[in-house]
């Protein structure tokens, strides 16, 4: 099989699709604007040849890459970068070049918020109730229909950018003064938890695997106020998020691929779809999951691209949490002592890019336990600062 891996470097973590291919027998091609001096040993190692490009946003160089694998190597088999930023140009490279999965014709409901809310209501799956907006007039037709509380973000967008909470009319008012000129989704603000169904599905869209990740706070509430964070895979999914993932799988037909569903929680219990993802979770998620279950999702990945066979369960017998740190803190207990501290519990200790360091924080440390009682005492400890002295 020849797979060609979009950006293999990036996130570092996933360097480990590359390997694990690689490993399993397929012909793992790499296309990327990261000098190949400056690829890590092991991915280097794992990628049978590499191809860097100059600006990954110009298509016409990302089409010539393609052109050139397939001219040297035959048929390309796959082509996944794994990453939401590239997976419209990704769906426009398979439509291009003929190789399976998604097409450019498949993208609007993963592209989309407003299409995606449609698939919801299609297939009877709860949902916020929202609307697209361009215009200032078109905005406050869609608010007196919602009321304050509103939550505004673009309608085709990643992640918590350019995404607000509008609970008045100045809000509103210096929101529609800076916002930029593109459509956006406005959607009625649901109090509850955030939390997800994370999976794979293999070649006939059959879950393989899942799991769920519970969050401190959402995303959006992580980047106002900066700071510690953390977010766990929890050791139980229940029946009703089970139930209500998997409807959502097979209302947007999920095949070969990694998906990442969000729900909220109410105080009532009741779910309510927030919005879907195509590609594994981001950040840390997937080495929680690795940690939590006790397999690999890299291998696994490569056992259903390569052999439509998922080769572990779906067993949990820990809870994997990820706590991160501002390094502008001074905290109560340094790096050492928690090392120390828990040292057979802690798995990883993570720098975190740049890019990501508003949600993510600068240092992030992922922890098993197999109690939830234990877990939120490692929480306290990493997150307890010295007190402030005074003169």
């Amino acid at each position: 099989m020849n797979f060609i891996v979009i950006s293999p470097h990036f996130p570092e973590n996933f360097e480990q699709f590359s390997v694990r291919l690689n490993a399993n027998g397929a012909t793992t091609l790499g296309i990327g604007d990261h000098p190949y001096d400056q690829l890590s040993p092991t991915l280097q190692d794992a990628l049978t040849e590499y191809y860097r490009v100059d600006d990954m946003e110009d298509y016409a160089q990302m089409y010539r890459a393609v052109a050139y694998f397939a001219f040297k190597y035959g048929k390309i088999d796959r082509l996944e970068s794994h990453n939401e930023y590239w997976l419209f140009q990704d769906a426009q490279l398979r439509t291009d070049f003929n190789i399976p999965g998604y097409k450019t014709k498949d993208m609007d409901v993963i592209k989309y918020k407003s299409k995606m809310k449609e698939v919801f209501l299609k297939n009877a799956i709860p949902v916020a109730k929202g609307q697209v907006f361009t215009t200032e007039a078109e905005a406050k037709q869609a608010l007196s229909k919602l009321g304050y509380p509103v939550i505004i973000k673009p309608d085709e967008g990643v992640g918590a950018s350019d995404t607000y909470k509008i609970t008045n009319e100045k809000e509103l008012a210096d929101f529609l003064k800076n916002k930029h000129d593109r459509p956006y989704f406005m959607e009625e603000f649901i109090e509850g938890d955030i939390v997800t169904f994370d999976g794979l599905t293999d070649q006939s869209g059959n879950v393989v695997f899942y799991s769920s990740l519970v969050y401190q706070e959402p995303a959006l509430e992580t980047v106002s106020r900066a700071g510690d964070m953390y977010f766990y895979e929890t050791r139980n999914v229940p029946a009703d998020l089970y139930e209500l993932g998997v409807k959502c799988v097979l209302a947007f037909d999920i095949r070969e691929r990694f998906f990442h569903f969000e729900f909220f929680k109410t105080k009532t219990g009741k779910l309510i779809a927030l919005e879907i993802n195509c590609r594994p979770p981001g950040g840390p998620s997937i080495d929680l999951m690795n940690h939590a279950h006790e397999l690999s999702l890299f291998d696994e990945y490569a056992h259903i691209v390569l052999e439509d066979r998922f080769y572990g369960t779906n067993d949990c017998p820990y809870y994997s949490v990820y706590i991160s740190r501002d390094l502008e803190q001074n905290y109560y207990y340094s790096e050492q002592e928690i090392k120390q501290k828990y040292q057979t519990n802690l798995k990883e200790i993570q720098k975190v890019p740049g890019v990501f360091a508003d949600v993510m924080g600068d240092i992030g440390y992922i922890f098993n336990t197999k109690t939830k009682t234990e877990m939120f005492e490692i929480i306290a400890d990493l997150g307890k600062l010295k007190p402030l002295t005074t003169r």
